[in-house]
């Protein structure tokens, strides 16, 4: 499952290879782009048309499909950017954007984020969003199967006699990737879009680049740190995937940390019982979450099956913001058949959006980055025994990522991080974050020796920075401005305290199409 989460128009039966594994060459494709070798790489930047932000600019940078190659066929990165308006002697220079997924979008965040810093800050940076190739506004667009995730779905949990139906769901899923993508799909490991970061610092004519990135964006900016250690100057790692696990572990961690988030959410529950009226222990609470989940593999409501329900529920992992709502959909639909606040939420953070591809560059990048089991077997006996100690997440995890059984390029090894060379480099965690899991930062912290560690202590949510804790922020301000970093007193160099948990309130649902606009602003990570 994805470290951070694309909206879900994602996450193939028979147990059969989906064409075998893909060799780089002599593929099947369209007729080749190419660019002469050793050319710099062109940007033509205009306006985007952006009334809330006049100044934005827009381009296309073409880039080589394989970097190894750079006289073959290429493919085209979307880019924006904020430019800077401080005097030229206050700039810094640009600074890279990723929001993780891997496959979201990153072209929202060159207006968003300088919005969110003091004005000397904002502008002494060039702002530059960019979408990873294959994904969203760079071309070609993957786009596998764009109803994967319509529901109601075949229950996710194995018990329930549809496991034959997920394999079948999934083998069909990647063999539509490799019939529509066969030439793209071995060019999109991270590897590969640290090469086009790289094109990216050429074309701006920039010495130095800045990044700042959540979650997968992490695994990005350390990657490129490791590759290209001369052209580093202030990265920000916010939510750290650890740098050398696998991504078929890393999502048994991420298991065992959401049935955490999910206890903390009914023990919260349990203390608010004056107001949703669900019990006073968090085991009656829990119990009748899994009553109200089996009420709907009986009767769906519209396209809000158990699978739906599951995804839904799992938005309270990402931001405990949201628990005010998910407690209300439980207590409405529990205490009075009313199902308006499960419609309402699961418009807001889990309904398929057709205008979102990110499921497929996130399984291109996981299922090639690192090995998988390719026996289901395997897969059935392993993940039964971590579903005996977290079954709220297990399987919705492991059918999210079934498509790398059968996906049809070689997987090779993650990129190992030493940190030889860096300057100093920021890194935030929160200790209870279910979607890349402490021992994640902790791990990054031992790799990268120059690094400092900045731990919210408790806090349960994804993406801390710019989340309104004003001890994390004012420490990545200080960063930004002047370079300033807490000292070195250890593997965690500083710990802040978690904002409070949310006031427990009943939240009345908005009609859909309030819900819908109001979903769309942000990308679903943001939507409360």
């Amino acid at each position: 499952m994805s470290v951070r989460r694309p909206s879900r128009t994602r996450a193939g039966a028979a147990l059969v290879m989906c064409g075998g594994v893909l060799a780089a060459a002599a593929l099947a494709g369209p007729p080749p782009a190419t660019a002469a070798a050793g050319d710099p790489p062109r940007l033509d930047w205009k306006s985007c048309g952006d009334a809330a932000t006049p100044a934005l600019q827009c381009a296309m940078l073409e880039v080589p499909l394989d970097h190894d190659r750079p006289d073959g066929r290429t493919v085209k990165i979307a880019l924006n950017r904020l430019p800077a308006t401080a005097p030229p002697g206050e700039r810094q220079g640009p600074m890279l954007l990723n929001p993780g997924g891997p496959g979201i979008s990153g072209l929202w965040m060159a207006s968003w984020i300088p919005s969110r810093l003091p004005p000397d800050v904002a502008a002494a940076y060039d702002w530059i969003g960019f979408d990873l190739r294959g994904s969203q506004h760079s071309e070609p667009r993957m786009s596998c199967d764009p109803h994967y995730f319509d529901g109601p779905r075949p229950d996710f949990q194995v018990g329930q006699g549809t496991t034959g139906a997920w394999l079948e769901k999934a083998a069909g899923y990647v063999a539509k990737c490799t019939g529509k993508h066969s030439w793209l799909l071995p060019h999109l490991s991270t590897v590969d879009h640290v090469g086009d970061m790289e094109s990216i610092r050429r074309a701006l004519g920039a010495e130095k680049i800045n990044f700042f990135g959540w979650s997968y964006g992490t695994t990005l900016g350390s990657t490129y740190a490791q590759l290209y250690p001369r052209h580093v100057r202030r990265f920000v790692l916010d939510s750290i995937v650890g740098p050398s696990v696998s991504w078929y572990d890393h999502n048994v961690l991420q298991d065992l940390q959401h049935e955490k988030r999910f206890k903390a959410f009914t023990a919260w529950v349990a203390k608010a019982d004056g107001v949703y009226h669900l019990g006073t222990d968090p085991a009656e609470v829990e119990a009748r979450w899994y009553a109200m989940r089996t009420r709907l593999r009986e009767h769906p409501v519209g396209r809000i099956g158990p699978d739906e329900f599951d995804d839904t529920q799992v938005a309270g992992g990402y931001d405990v913001l949201r628990w005010p709502r998910l407690a209300t959909v439980l207590s409405a639909y529990t205490n009075s058949g009313d199902s308006a606040p499960l419609v309402t939420a699961y418009e807001r953070y889990a309904a398929p959006d057709p205008a979102d591809d990110s499921f497929d560059l996130y399984n291109a990048v996981m299922c090639s980055d690192s090995k998988w089991p390719r026996d289901f077997r395997y897969w059935r006996k392993d993940q039964a025994k971590v579903n005996e100690k977290a079954p709220f997440y297990t399987y919705n995890n492991m059918w999210f990522n079934a498509g790398c059984l059968t996906w049809p390029v070689k997987a090779g090894n993650r990129t190992r991080i030493t940190g030889r060379g860096l300057p100093p480099m920021l890194l935030f965690q929160a200790t209870d974050d279910p979607a890349t899991p402490y021992e994640g930062g902790l791990a990054m912290a031992r790799a990268l020796p120059s690094a400092r560690l900045v731990v919210e202590r408790g806090g349960g949510s994804h993406a801390i920075t710019f989340a309104g804790n004003t001890c994390l922020d004012d420490l990545l301000v200080g960063y930004l401005r002047g370079g300033k970093v807490p000292s070195d007193r250890g593997l965690v160099d500083r710990t802040c305290a978690k904002n409070p948990d949310p006031a427990p309130v009943w939240v009345t649902p908005a009609p859909a199409a309030a819900t819908r606009a109001k979903a769309t602003a942000l990308p679903r990570q943001f939507v409360r």
